[in-house]
């Protein structure tokens, strides 16, 4: 039997995913979840959920209003917040393994209770937006000791890409911050307390980081994998 993935729909740059998740495993196959698949009954089937990047999360489903006008107003879509705001209450009331990646990170923060940063530069940090001619920057990171990621990548230190103009402010109650880059915006979240259901939030994006030996992106596709595979025997 396969195992079987859902990753949430993200535009032209689903396939990145897709690619990146294939690379694991021959035995996988994936399912597109979106709004505009229309096919949210599908998540039944997922044995691990990928919650992608893309749009700035509309300010209502966190209640900071005053966030609006630093939000771009041509990438926001709440047609997809609400999708993935069902998929979020699938995954957390059933414990489907979860991997978010820099919006999917800051969506799950939101669904659990915490807010975002509307737009860093605003705060007086650093810019972690792509350059303009669309590249990632690259900046380093500094893990908790002790953490969960600190046991996935097996370091504390090391460098990871950038992509983001927003950002966790206050982490939900049950979160709790395992990295931050150098000026202090926060690069992962994970359980508070540990408990059995897989979760792995990242700012970053593992997907486009192409150097192999980084610890920051093919460990944190493996765990992920290795948790929806715990998923597929025990459904």
């Amino acid at each position: 039997m396969k195992l079987t993935i859902g990753i949430t729909d993200c535009g032209e740059k689903h396939p990145i995913y897709e690619k990146w998740i294939l690379c694991q495993s021959d035995n996988i196959r994936i399912i597109k979840l979106g709004y505009k698949e229309n096919n949210l009954e599908q998540i039944s089937q997922c044995n691990g959920i990928l919650l992608t990047g893309g749009e700035d999360v509309h300010p209502r489903f966190y209640n900071k209003p005053d966030n609006l006008p630093l939000c771009n107003p041509a990438f926001m879509d709440e047609q997809r917040d609400e999708f993935e705001w069902k998929v979020c209450e699938y995954v957390f009331e059933n414990k489907v393994p979860l991997l978010g990646i820099c919006r999917g990170l800051q969506f799950a923060n939101v669904f659990l209770g915490g807010t975002l940063v509307g737009d860093i530069p605003s705060i007086g940090k650093n810019n972690h937006s792509k350059y303009y001619e669309g590249k990632d920057r690259y900046h380093q990171i500094e893990v908790t000791p002790g953490s969960y990621l600190a046991k996935i990548a097996g370091t504390t230190v090391g460098e990871i890409n950038s992509a983001h103009h927003q950002s966790v402010d206050t982490p939900a109650e049950d979160l709790i911050i395992n990295s931050l880059s150098e000026d202090g915006i926060v690069e992962g979240l994970e359980w508070k307390t540990s408990n059995d259901h897989s979760l792995t939030l990242v700012q970053w994006h593992p997907e486009r980081i192409e150097d192999s030996d980084n610890p920051f992106n093919n460990r944190i596709r493996q765990v992920f994998i290795q948790a929806a595979a715990g998923n597929l025997v025990n459904k």
